[in-house]
C-alpha cells in the first residue's frame, strides 16, 4: 500500500472536529433547534481539559455530557468550548479543547460520529499533515441509538442503547 503523505485521516478528522465546533457555535447563540441534544464524549486527561478533582476522580479517562435541558453558559471557541453544567446537584463548569473530543452524537436525528487518537509517534515526525507518513487513525461514523445512556449523573433520564453497525471509513477506501 502506497505512503499517504497527505494525511486524510488527520484531515478528515480536523473537518468533522470543525462540524462539532460549528454546531456547538450556533447553539450558544440560538439554541438547541427542535429536539436536537448532544452528547459528547470526551478524554478527561487530555491537555486542555478543565474540570474538577471530583470529576476528574469520579471519570479518570473518559466521560460523556449531555447538552440538552440543563445546560448554561455554553461558550464556543477555535479551540475548545466551555459550559456549565450539574453534577449530582453541583454546578461544574467545563473546559474542553475539540481535540479531546472522543464522540459526537445527536440521537433526535440519529447522527454522530467517533474520533480515534492519532498514532502519537507517527504525528511527531513532522509538523505538517501534509509530510507525515500514514498512521494509526480513523474517523468512524456511528449508528445512533435512541437513548444512549450518558455517563453523567444529572445530564438525561434514563435511557440504554441499543446495537447497530459501525460504518468506518476505511470501507470505502480503494483497495
Amino acid at each position: 500500500m502506497a505512503t499517504d503523505y497527505i494525511r486524510y485521516d488527520i484531515l478528515a478528522q480536523a473537518a468533522l472536529r470543525g462540524v462539532v465546533r460549528t454546531v456547538l457555535a450556533d447553539a450558544a447563540k440560538n439554541g438547541l433547534p427542535g429536539e436536537h441534544h448532544f452528547n459528547i464524549t470526551f478524554n478527561t486527561a487530555a491537555p486542555g481539559v478543565r474540570l474538577s478533582d471530583r470529576m476528574r476522580a469520579q471519570y479518570p479517562e473518559a466521560m460523556t455530557i449531555v447538552l440538552q435541558h440543563q445546560f448554561w453558559d455554553l461558550v464556543v471557541g477555535e479551540e475548545a468550548f466551555e459550559v456549565g453544567l450539574s453534577f449530582g446537584g453541583v454546578p461544574e463548569r467545563l473546559a474542553v479543547p475539540f481535540d479531546a473530543v472522543m464522540a459526537f452524537v445527536d440521537p433526535a436525528v440519529q447522527f454522530g460520529f467517533q474520533f480515534e487518537t492519532i498514532d502519537a509517534q507517527a504525528a511527531d515526525q513532522s509538523t505538517g499533515p501534509m509530510a507525515r507518513p500514514a498512521a494509526q487513525s480513523k474517523t468512524e461514523a456511528l449508528p445512533v441509538p435512541a437513548q444512549p445512556a450518558p455517563a453523567t449523573p444529572d445530564a438525561a433520564a434514563g435511557g440504554g442503547g441499543g446495537g447497530g453497525e459501525v460504518v468506518r471509513l476505511d470501507r470505502f477506501r480503494k483497495k
